[in-house]
């Protein structure tokens, strides 16, 4: 059995696309382009495959990711290019990989995020995200099933910071760029719970609703404090063996 590892992205409308939407439509993609699925046991199989952590409903992102199962082979790109063929304009398919690593979830460990914060003046973000970094904790609630729920959301933040960015169309309007990295933990800590804190800081409001997309999700590297792309063990467990074997053959010979 094969696994392959896809990554793709929620673009401009599609970014309200649900969880569930996302997987009728790639199911669908699926039987399109003819991928031969390896499927669960039971009495209803389903297609076999695993979602990684994602994008709540709203947000963009060019950093989702999952896994799929074969029962026959296929080669990663041309596989990804058909099932890109068969998604939705905006759910796209951009990169693919042969799974020759175990662990994938545990390799998102956190999230690189965009907000774009229109009619906010870029100095008054600015003074806001001082105020947040300064804080040693930053209390927001969230509204769940059980009732209104407090925790502090400072923690999970590794950076946060402003950000220039060339407007995507000529306009007047202030308009503020925040750039957020936050660690994936427990509660989970979303860019609408920073958004809360930045109110409970510095009374920071934007009058409309900040548009966010995920730009990267992977594994926090302590020493650079960077997000390393998940998919990058995969590619070199698939070139190691390729260029250890020229080595091997010119110690033979030696």
């Amino acid at each position: 059995m094969q696994r392959i590892r896809l990554r793709y992205t929620k673009r401009g409308r599609l970014r309200f696309t649900s969880h569930r939407d996302f997987q009728r439509a790639f199911e669908r993609a699926l039987r399109r382009a003819e991928v031969p699925m390896a499927y669960s046991a039971g009495f209803t199989p389903h297609p076999k495959v695993s979602y990684a952590n994602a994008a709540p409903t709203g947000t963009g992102s060019e950093a989702e990711y999952l896994e799929i199962a074969l029962t026959a082979a296929r080669d990663p790109e041309r596989l990804r290019a058909l099932l890109d063929e068969s998604m939705p304009t905006g759910l796209d398919v951009i990169d693919a990989v042969e799974a020759r690593t175990s662990g994938l979830a545990d390799r998102l460990t956190a999230s690189v995020w965009e907000l774009r914060l229109d009619g906010v003046d870029p100095a008054e973000a600015e003074r806001a995200v001082a105020g947040f970094n300064a804080a040693e904790a930053v209390e927001v609630q969230r509204r769940t099933k059980n009732g209104l729920r407090t925790f502090d959301a400072r923690p999970a933040v590794v950076q946060l910071e402003t950000h220039s960015s060339q407007a995507d169309r000529p306009t007047d309007q202030p308009c503020a760029i925040l750039r957020l990295v936050v660690r994936h933990v427990t509660p989970a800590v979303r860019p609408d719970d920073v958004l809360s804190g930045l109110r409970a800081v510095a009374d920071l409001a934007p009058p409309v609703p900040a548009a966010v997309t995920r730009l990267a999700q992977g594994l926090f590297d302590e020493e650079t404090g960077t997000v390393t792309d998940p998919l990058a063990p995969d590619r070199e467990a698939v070139t190691a063996p390729s260029m250890a074997a020229p080595a091997a053959a010119a110690t033979a010979s030696a």
